[in-house]
């Protein structure tokens, strides 16, 4: 369309002004339409939201350039035609390239002195800066899935990112429970190898000849019931990330097999001699004291020193005591999502229940009372209850009473000792519960500590054992 000379304003100044040269130095988006809802004129800051020009809209209908969700629903210059009145409104419009904005616009009807309708002015404000700034405000700080506002936590969500663009060695430590499994696959996914494999090995839950053959293959014939040849977990995990975790309990004679790998970066699987490249990111992770088990003889140094490039913490929840209602909070809604359910809060008195429980098995815990809690509740708020009865069954927990804290004793399958030989697996685990009670003078969520399990993992095991009569 043709350019038109700029209408003016006469009659209220000295002498006409030039309407562009009211609206262009505004910072408001701003377009004038005709009873018919065409655009009549914009200025420069709609011009840039839109990416139109003025000249190529004029006389086009206003919802075929601003395009936005409000004016698919109700249409506020007819709502502003309708009522008399300025209608405001939030939403968003595409833009040329088909981006989306989040607005805030004001539609005005405009009359003429016998108070006929002779068109609307609109104006158009870009909020997506504030609510950007709102999101950061009311939204927990967060690194995958890991979440907290707390100053340790903090700490780690500025470090994590610079971490996770290396291919340095990482050792992620901290108690059971914390979240080293959640750090472990955010790094992955933040990482230039997010889109190769991510494989996780617990290296305390095979026996030694299993977890050497799980880690680096084997051929065929290697072993008795080798009867194929079996790429191992670092193979697989070739240009990817291998997640180590329980990195302590690994026998002392695949420390240094894997510590080898660490240097050269092959893989030689049982029964060949013939290596291959495999181009893999570690990430270890223990909630044990390697330093002490290296000064027993447990744990080799020279492993250590390789795998503890960078060192990442993880404070125990009663060390982030500031996280815990917004923690509590966002496993609440995740669970009332998921289930179905209409539960929306905490009672007060649960919430300083909560506050004081001391949480032996941290992050991981919270979540299983929350899950609990949510399963049991048929009402709206989580109310004492519904909590599981555990809770209550120490009255020093119930008074906020931390309890003492020790390295779990669970040993790796290499230290078992001699009274297991013979032994297959489920024995060897009856036997350590059954040692872990004993220790624990039968206080089920101290035994579940000690072997570094969630309590519902321990009643599950003892129910398949037969020990929780």
């Amino acid at each position: 369309m043709d350019s038109c000379p700029d209408p003016e304003v006469a009659g209220l100044f000295k002498s006409p002004v030039v309407l562009s040269a009211l609206l262009e130095p505004l910072p408001l988006g701003i377009v004038l339409v005709d009873p018919e809802r065409r655009v009549l004129l914009m200025n420069q800051a709609l011009e840039a939201l839109t990416g139109f020009t003025r000249d190529e809209v004029r006389g086009v209908p206003c919802y075929a350039v601003l395009r936005g969700n409000v004016c698919m629903h109700q249409c506020p210059v007819l709502e502003a035609e309708a009522g008399g009145q300025p209608i405001r409104r939030e939403g968003d419009l595409i833009n040329r390239g088909r981006e989306k904005i989040s607005v805030r616009l004001t539609s005005v009807p405009v009359r003429d002195p016998q108070g006929a309708l002779v068109g609307f002015l609109e104006t158009f404000e870009d909020i997506r800066l504030l609510q950007h700034l709102n999101e950061k405000y009311h939204q927990p700080y967060s690194f995958g899935r890991l979440i907290g506002r707390s100053p340790k936590m903090e700490d780690l969500f500025r470090i994590l990112p610079v971490v996770a663009r290396t291919d340095s060695s990482v050792l992620i430590t901290g108690e059971t429970g914390t979240g080293k499994d959640v750090v472990a696959e955010a790094l992955h996914q933040a990482s230039g190898r997010a889109k190769e494999p991510f494989i996780k090995v617990n290296c305390g839950a095979l026996p030694e000849t299993l977890m050497e053959s799980e880690l680096f293959g084997h051929t065929k014939g290697a072993f008795t019931g080798a009867v194929g040849d079996k790429p191992g977990r670092l193979r697989l995990a070739h240009n990817g990330t291998l997640y180590l975790t329980e990195i302590g309990d690994l026998p002392l004679s695949l420390q240094v097999k894997l510590l080898t790998f660490l240097d050269d970066k092959i893989v030689y699987p049982l029964g060949s001699t013939r290596g291959f490249q495999a181009e893999v990111r570690v990430v270890a992770a223990t909630h044990r004291h390697l330093e002490r088990m290296v000064r027993e003889g447990r744990f080799r140094e020279d492993l250590l020193f390789r795998l503890n490039v960078v060192r990442l913490h993880l404070p125990p929840l009663r060390e982030r005591s500031e996280d815990l209602p917004l923690l509590m909070d966002h496993f609440l809604a995740a669970f009332s999502l998921r289930f179905q359910k209409k539960v929306r809060d905490f009672s007060q008195e649960v919430r300083r229940i909560l506050q004081t429980y001391p949480y032996p098995g941290n992050v991981r815990e919270l979540r299983n009372i929350v899950e609990y809690a949510a399963n049991i509740c048929q009402e709206e708020v989580i109310k004492p209850e519904h909590l599981p009865v555990y809770i209550f069954e120490n009255a020093s927990l119930s008074e906020g009473a931390a309890p003492q804290k020790e390295e779990a004793f669970l040993p790796p399958l290499s230290e078992v000792g001699s009274g297991t030989r013979g032994m297959n697996w489920p024995e060897i685990e009856r036997r350590l519960i059954v040692e872990a009670l004993v220790r624990s003078k039968g206080r089920k969520s101290r035994a579940a500590e000690i072997l570094g399990w969630g309590r519902s993992t321990l009643w599950r095991k003892m129910k398949q054992y037969g020990l929780n009569s």
